[in-house]
């Protein structure tokens, strides 16, 4: 077997064992973060370039959680939801083109989960009474621990990895659309596509950081827009990195099809 026949062999291999990866995934499948102790923010010499909003660098502590091993597909949203707002269609793609209101809701019945009022008109309330489980929405602190591979992080630039077409679909390597969650390398935790794909939205308001030590942090006490993390399809590298944070296109009732979002939870 010529050299490049080798290469192309083992290629295939990997792409059927990434393939089976992705084929075996399980709905809202979530994955246990040990809580600990972590630098939040952008330490320079870490994590290249430092933008205003990801300083200052400050220690969080955070308790145990769960979070979800892959961003939320358009098949997971219509079996609750009943609709598909998403501009890239694909059951296995990940839904994209909701709201933080959509997700939250704005009306009717509620419930407070970690802080946060969801109501019965939106999503995580209706999967809950669904399923009887309690989602939420990650914390911005509980989505970078995650992102950094929590305990065991390696100390990565992107979420998995220091090059970042291994762990992320951005604007260089896209092909200028959405892609199934799973198909890139995993981060220390097993999560995917915490860098690029689509930006996820968390739960605080996007406001200016404390230089002080927070434990369990809920972000800003009010603003205009929501964080969103991790970069997209439709962004440039740097934007992925695991500490790069915006409130840009963040209105709570923005739409757009870069901005999706995963799962968390404190009990599973």
């Amino acid at each position: 077997m010529t050299a490049c026949k080798k290469i192309f062999a083992a290629l295939l291999i990997f792409s059927s064992c990434q393939r089976a990866e992705i084929d075996n995934r399980k709905e809202n499948e979530m994955v246990f973060v040990k809580g600990g102790t972590f630098t939040m923010g952008c330490a320079s010499g870490q994590d290249g370039g430092c933008s205003d909003a990801e300083m200052p660098a400050h220690q969080v502590t955070l308790s145990d959680f769960y979070i979800g091993k892959y961003e939320v597909t358009q098949k997971e949203w219509f079996d609750v939801m009943g609709n598909n707002p998403s501009y890239f269609s694909g059951d296995d793609l990940p839904i994209e083109r909701v709201s933080w209101n959509d997700i939250v809701g704005t009306g009717g019945e509620s419930e407070v989960i970690g802080g946060i009022t969801y109501y019965s008109d939106g999503f995580i309330f209706k999967l809950n009474q669904k399923t009887g489980k309690t989602y939420r929405l990650p914390t911005e602190a509980e989505w970078e621990y995650a992102a950094r591979g929590g305990a065991d992080s390696r100390g990565y630039v992107y979420s998995g990895g220091n090059t970042v077409d291994d762990v992320a679909w951005y604007w260089d390597n896209s092909g200028d659309h959405t892609h199934q969650p799973g198909a890139k390398q995993a981060n220390e935790l097993g999560l995917y596509d915490m860098s690029g794909n689509v930006w996820e939205w968390c739960s605080d308001w996007y406001g200016p950081y404390s230089a002080s030590a927070q434990t369990n942090p809920e972000g800003a006490s009010s603003g205009a827009c929501r964080v969103i993390r991790g970069g997209s399809w439709v962004i440039v590298a740097e934007c992925a990195r695991v500490s790069y944070r915006t409130g840009d296109y963040s209105y709570i009732e923005s739409r757009h099809n870069f901005i999706g979002f995963r799962l968390a939870a404190d009990t599973y």
